[in-house]
């Protein structure tokens, strides 16, 4: 015992020195946001960010692993930020849906995070500038595209500033945590789609409601002893809630995109990606000819979708992800080419590709 002891003695006074550290690190960072304000420059710089984040773990000699690492450095910049000035993000809500867990995984925990009802609202609240970012899902792994988010970026003028990879692991969740008492699921529809094959295989023949979030079916389970709702780990905090089971979901490897939009158009990382959209000539070999200058400028296009326009029958309108930034040579020579062959075409954002 007394060598464990002198042990954590070493750890508390090796804690002391961490904490002397951050307080140092925080009053450089005041500094910083003062010299911001007096030269006018905006007070969030994703770019620095991004540098920091690549540059330890760089240099980290370990045992410390490099993914925890960055999500302390999160919280430390998040925090840092908050002092300089109140970082406000909008998301699709309510509180501990996904997007909001994704949204606290870009932001950290000290942004200030604003619910919005639908994926409408969340661009108004950018345009308008009563946020400064706002999150929205965009895609599934196993469930494919949000149209609805497609559709959103056919009239606005806001950018994609990010990317966000989040892992979804479903629960079901009840107020006592005993399968016998469970009469009634509630779920958003992706979510039970997802976990279709579970829910059939352990709650044969329930009645599964649909709500119009994860966070909303828990929020109606906190005041029903007798239902159970599929929900992320963050809703069993919020709402008060205990794990029926854990990991419900069918496929393991599952993952969900969020974009988060601003007004601001991210500066070159060399890790980025671009998104466009546009409408093609009605025309025989249209999509080919409008495919070919990505191939002549060996662009590696990761994503293309289609959607009808809504402005005239049978015109669509095609959503394509490349890699590399707008600023690079062969992309923006290849879109100056695709260019000549659309009806319209808008560029939505160069932004960092997720890790």
């Amino acid at each position: 015992m007394s060598e464990l002891n002198e042990l954590r003695k070493k750890i508390d006074a090796l804690d002391l020195k961490i904490l002397d550290l951050l307080n140092k690190r925080t009053k450089v960072v005041l500094e910083v946001g003062k010299t911001k304000e007096d030269k006018h420059i905006k007070v969030h710089s994703p770019e620095r960010e991004r540098a920091v984040f690549e540059r330890l773990k760089k240099k980290n000699p370990g045992p410390f692993p490099n993914e925890p690492l960055k999500l302390i450095y999160e919280e430390i910049m998040s925090a840092s930020l908050s002092l300089q000035q109140p970082l406000k993000v909008a998301y699709l809500g309510p509180s501990a849906t996904f997007t909001h867990l994704a949204s606290r995984r870009q932001f950290g925990s000290s942004a200030e995070y604003i619910p919005e009802s639908t994926i409408k609202e969340v661009f108004e609240a950018v345009y308008r500038d009563t946020t400064h970012y706002g999150v929205v899902p965009i895609e599934n792994s196993t469930e494919g595209v949000i149209n609805y988010t497609l559709d959103m970026f056919i009239d606005s003028d806001l950018n994609i500033a990010f990317e966000i990879m989040l892992p979804i692991s479903h629960n079901l969740l009840s107020k006592t945590g005993k399968r016998s008492d469970i009469k009634t699921i509630y779920s958003h529809p992706q979510p039970k789609a997802q976990c279709r094959g579970w829910l059939e295989s352990n709650f044969p023949g329930m009645p599964i409601i649909e709500e119009l979030s994860t966070a909303a079916a828990a929020k109606r389970v906190s005041k029903d002893k007798s239902s159970a709702a599929v929900a992320s780990e963050l809703a069993a905090a919020v709402y008060d809630l205990k794990f029926v089971e854990k990991g419900i979901e069918d496929h393991k490897n599952n993952y969900t995109r969020f974009l988060v939009i601003s007004k601001e158009n991210p500066k070159r990382t060399g890790k980025d990606k671009t998104s466009i959209m546009f409408s093609v000539k009605d025309k025989p070999g249209a999509l080919f000819l409008i495919l070919q200058p990505f191939a002549k400028h060996k662009i590696n296009l990761t994503k293309i979708e289609s959607r009808p326009s809504r402005r005239r029958a049978w015109e669509y309108i095609f959503f394509v992800d490349m890699e590399g930034h707008i600023e690079d040579k062969g992309v923006k020579k290849a879109i100056d080419d695709v260019k000549k062959e659309c009806l319209f075409l808008k560029v939505l954002g160069s932004y960092p590709s997720a890790e």
